[in-house]
């Protein structure tokens, strides 16, 4: 029973590997047994992600997912039973301060890119028979956290994506979910209090009856909706927010 749990043989694809939750899901996936193809900006980065995972035989892929040329970078004849799209960006602006280049800076990253490679892996066949698709999300679609107009909207375009993507897919067996996460620490965060302050973030943790949630907590999660645990899961865009909506 235990065995539905693993990842053992499994490869799996994960964007935005280099740092915070992707690093961390990545570390987790092969602490299970999966065999892990790794996407990031940054080489140095990517090759960190590396040392600290399990077992050999990863491949670290530098790529910048936004562009055409350097999503082919993906190997062609490589399958995924698992495909992690958690590559993102934020970027805390007031609506009235928006403007044509941040909007398309953010969406570009966070829904444009997603989109297309999921449309490549699909197209080329690259997504085994049961495989798992997982969106990484944000509770932030389901507020409206000042500031965040342009990040909660990426987000929630990814969801109702994936839910689309499952109706889709499911003839092949392929399950597709999102997931929603609150306030993770990660340097996002820190990224957070330079926009208002660190007592302003601190304050907003008393709002999570279980505190904010760490990467090891979304990777968790992550490997279960990879796993056959969950292979009769699809379609769901799962709130993961310690707590937070109860208010």
């Amino acid at each position: 029973m235990k065995e539905i749990f693993s990842l053992k043989d499994k490869s799996i694809l994960i964007t935005g590997a280099s740092s915070g939750i992707g690093r961390q899901i990545a570390i987790t996936s092969a602490a299970f047994g999966a065999n892990i193809t790794l996407i990031g900006r940054s080489s140095e980065r990517l090759d960190q992600t590396v040392a600290e995972m399990e077992g050999t035989g990863h491949l670290a892929i530098r790529a910048d997912l936004t562009r055409k040329d350097e999503r082919a970078l993906i190997p062609p004849e490589k399958k995924f039973d698992g495909v992690v799209f958690n590559a993102g960006v934020i970027e805390y602006l007031p609506v009235k301060f928006l403007t044509d280049e941040k909007i398309t800076k953010v969406f570009e990253t966070n829904f444009n890119s997603t989109v297309l490679l999921c449309q490549q892996l699909l197209r080329n066949k690259q997504v085994s028979r049961l495989g798992s698709l997982v969106f990484v999300s944000s509770i932030s679609s389901k507020l409206g956290v000042p500031g965040t107009a342009m990040y909660a909207s990426s987000k929630a375009a990814v969801s109702t994506f994936a839910r689309v993507v499952a109706s889709e897919v499911a003839a092949q067996g392929i399950r597709s979910n999102s997931i929603c996460p609150g306030v993770i620490v990660t340097p996002m965060t820190d990224q957070a209090k330079t926009v208002t302050t660190a007592a302003a973030v601190d304050e907003q943790s008393k709002k999570y009856p279980l505190g904010y949630g760490s990467t090891v907590d979304v990777s968790g999660l992550v490997v279960f909706l990879l796993s056959d645990a969950a292979k009769w899961m699809t379609g769901t865009d799962l709130i993961f927010d310690g707590g937070l909506t109860l208010n």
